[in-house]
């Protein structure tokens, strides 16, 4: 396990912790209905759901759903369901990718996969996804249940056609964009569109704060993949490396190929081919002699830019502006 000080451990939750005040009260009711649903009467089931609970980190999704209803109107206890339901979502969504990754390290914690085995953590995946849409169904809207659906299954969609791109170092910028728009961005989307529409917001707003979910979430995982060529394990609490083991084609790894010239290209796709355990360290000067990292990091701020714009629809308040705020510390994020 990796060795972090307290300050590095607790540095992202403050930074967003800080922006979610407004709406502090109510988080501490979805942490608390997740509490009371993660619940097992089997020892052994019990104990690997409340470690999947504190896989999930920055609450993130549950956030953006809260702010999009109070962007909007007022949060009611329909939000908080929907907020907790995301929340098993996505973090149904990491378990499963961490067994594909085959990583180690989540949240400064050991994976599932890497303290029970992958056969427990595709089954964890499996029980937080059917007691997700259980919950939903307790709310007799059958709105809520079709829409996350739907996101669920594009999100599946998108990790598999990630799958199906390792290795391919032909890929362009576009398909990447819509691969992590599919599994990523998606359910942010989801997420605010779910908070506007169960406040009564009107179409416009609706599908405004929609856009914003997107932008934001593209922004997010173009950030998450610079992170794992050039971040740092004990500050990020995961394993980073992984894209490179795959041979997965993130932004900037794409951005630096289209930037060579063949021999060079050659050179650097026999790099990634390697079996050597140092891939990361021996590209890393590649992409720093490239624009590859300053344009990926140029794009994820320009999505967020965008997603700003989203908000102006939006009457000026508290909950804007922290939507507002929230676009920008995504992009400045070192975990």
């Amino acid at each position: 396990m990796t060795t972090v000080t307290a300050q590095q451990r607790e540095a992202t939750q403050r930074i967003f912790g800080s922006l979610f005040g407004l709406i502090r009260d109510d988080l501490v009711k979805v942490e608390e209905l997740l509490k009371l649903q993660l619940r097992n009467a089997d020892p052994y089931v019990d104990q690997l759901v409340k470690h999947g609970f504190r896989l999930g980190g920055k609450r993130l999704r549950p956030a953006l759903l809260l702010l999009a209803a109070a962007a909007t109107g007022t949060i009611g206890p329909a939000h908080i369901t929907l907020a907790v339901v995301m929340e098993m979502i996505h973090t149904a969504t990491l378990i499963h990718d961490d067994v594909l990754d085959e990583a180690a390290i989540r949240r400064h914690l050991d994976t599932v996969n890497a303290r029970w085995g992958n056969k427990s953590g595709v089954l964890l995946g499996d029980f937080l996804f059917s007691h997700a849409f259980f919950l939903s169904a307790t709310l007799d809207d059958a709105y809520a249940c079709q829409l996350i659906g739907r996101s669920t299954n594009i999100v599946c969609e998108g990790e598999m056609r990630q799958i199906r791109s390792g290795g391919n170092l032909d890929l362009s910028e576009a398909e990447y964009i819509s691969i992590i728009d599919a599994k990523t961005a998606e359910l942010c989307a989801c997420c605010c569109r779910l908070g506007a529409h169960f406040s009564a917001a009107g179409t416009e707003r609706v599908d405004a704060l929609t856009r914003y979910g997107r932008n934001l979430g593209i922004a997010f995982q173009i950030v998450d993949d610079l992170l794992d060529l050039e971040g740092d394990e004990a500050v990020t609490g995961k394993s980073l490396g992984t894209d490179l083991e795959q041979i997965k084609p993130t932004l900037p790894l794409i951005r630096l190929l289209a930037k060579l010239d063949p021999t060079e290209r050659t050179t650097v796709a026999e790099l990634l081919r390697s079996t050597s355990g140092n891939r990361r360290e021996r590209l890393l000067p590649w992409l720093e002699r490239s624009d590859g990292l300053r344009y990926a990091r140029e794009q994820a701020l320009s999505y967020a830019r965008a997603a700003q714009d989203d908000l102006l629809i939006l009457a000026p308040g508290p909950a804007r502006e922290a939507l507002h705020l929230l676009a920008e510390s995504v992009v400045r994020r070192e975990a």
